[in-house]
């Protein structure tokens, strides 16, 4: 099985930890941006674009700080994707962080998948 990589990427986001933090938690706001339909049943979430669904556990989350989930199908017991929200000390600016996992040769790919579906996030919230 070929070695994942991590993927770190930010994004500034204009809003605050808290509303930004249901959109990355709840099942409704993730099927705003993320895919065209999310359901859960308890830490399992289901993931449905067009005619594929996955299915995702939430392993560790804090609220208006992070979440993580790992794919059930993913054997990796060190991959998950992961969002975390960032404020400024100073600023007060807020940075959305996401953490993925990809094979060497889909790295920009999954960069690309990623920067879309944040685009796709701040149209949302308007942020």
């Amino acid at each position: 099985m070929p070695e994942k990589v991590r993927i770190d990427l930010e994004f500034p986001i204009h809003a605050s930890p808290n509303f930004l933090f249901q959109y990355l938690s709840t099942p409704d706001s993730l099927g705003e941006w993320f895919a065209d339909n999310v359901n859960s049943r308890g830490k399992n979430f289901t993931f449905i674009w067009d005619d594929t669904e996955e299915v995702a556990e939430r392993i560790a989350y804090k609220s208006d700080v992070f979440v993580r989930f790992k794919w059930e199908e993913d054997d990796d017991e060190d991959t998950y994707f992961e969002f975390r929200i960032e404020v400024d000390d100073l600023t007060k600016d807020v940075s959305l962080l996401v953490v993925d996992f990809a094979e060497e040769d889909e790295v920009e790919e999954s960069k690309m998948f990623w920067e879309n579906q944040i685009s796709e996030l701040k149209h949302v919230i308007g942020g």
